[in-house]
């Protein structure tokens, strides 16, 4: 069993076993949704960047999301297409490893700037005197920047852990590689011990940014009702917030669960749905929602559209 081990070089995704019959309609939906994504988060990028008046802390961290949204899809989409046009869905050693590393560091770098957000609109609302003093552009950067570093840190901690494992199976249910996984391959279970251990705190730390999101928001609420004019001002920059942070933790919470918590009782097309609904429906709707729910990017995007019809 050991000497099948050190050969194991290539990981082959079964997940693709159920979509034979109609692969060719899943591809062209699939590439329609990359193009969207694509779109709809680089015009953000683009319109937040090119206006001057858009240079504040709240514009930023959308413009970080949305950067972060490209990062996850990229490390997902093009590898996701081409398998569906090819007879073999094969993917390297560490080409599943790096793609565990895109996959899990993109998810928890979303809930960091999410919660970076909440405590932007905690300030804004409850402490606006002190706003701009606190939340400066070196300040934000800082906190874009170590919502980004700190996540892909703790995943590539999962992912060396991972990568120390004897592995006794090339075989992988799942439509891309995801760390828990790979570590369910291993040959013995006491190798995976500090796995799950390292695993269970990772989940631990952003279960408690979700929760600080959660007593942000409502503390906001409960805030803006005594006053009409912080309630108008909750309205309009903190509802998107919570419709990304309910849309994403509902669908990689559902994730989460199905695969440490026996998704093996599924069938495999719902397990495939599943596994792919925090790459599909956060990247689409978050831009959406910003760019028509928030007024500055509203009116940007709607003087873009006069001009092109002049």
């Amino acid at each position: 069993m050991m000497n099948n081990v050190s050969v194991i070089s290539v990981f082959f995704l079964t997940g693709f076993n159920e979509t034979r019959h109609y692969r060719i309609i899943l591809f062209f939906l699939s590439l329609l949704c990359y193009c969207i994504i694509i779109l709809v988060n680089v015009s953000l990028i683009v319109i937040i960047i090119l206006d001057n008046n858009l240079h504040e802390p709240m514009y930023v961290l959308l413009c970080a999301f949305c950067m972060n949204g490209l990062y996850g899809t990229t490390g997902f989409y093009p590898k996701f297409l081409w398998d569906l046009l090819s007879p073999v869905h094969a993917i390297s050693y560490f080409g599943c490893l790096a793609q565990a590393q895109v996959m899990y560091s993109f998810a928890c770098s979303d809930l960091s700037i999410l919660a970076v957000m909440a405590y932007d609109r905690y300030l804004a609302i409850c402490c606006p005197l002190e706003y701009h003093s606190v939340m400066s552009k070196q300040k934000v950067v800082q906190l874009v920047c170590f919502s980004w570093l700190t996540p892909f840190c703790i995943i590539a901690t999962n992912i060396f852990l991972t990568s120390r494992l004897n592995l006794c199976s090339q075989f992988i249910s799942r439509l891309f590689c995801v760390n828990w996984s790979i570590v369910e391959l291993a040959c013995f279970s006491s190798q995976s011990t500090i796995n799950g251990i390292v695993a269970n705190i990772t989940i631990i730390i952003y279960v408690f940014h979700g929760f600080f999101i959660v007593w942000s928001y409502m503390y906001l609420i409960k805030t803006c009702a005594n006053s009409i004019e912080n309630r108008a001002k909750f309205m309009q920059t903190c509802v998107p917030h919570l419709i990304s942070l309910l849309t994403f933790l509902v669908t990689i919470l559902f994730d989460v669960m199905t695969m440490r918590f026996g998704s093996k009782n599924f069938p495999q097309n719902l397990q495939n749905f599943v596994a792919i609904e925090f790459l599909l429906i956060p990247p689409i709707m978050n831009p959406l929602i910003y760019g028509f729910k928030l007024t500055k990017i509203r009116m940007k995007i709607f003087s873009f559209a006069s001009l092109k019809v002049k």
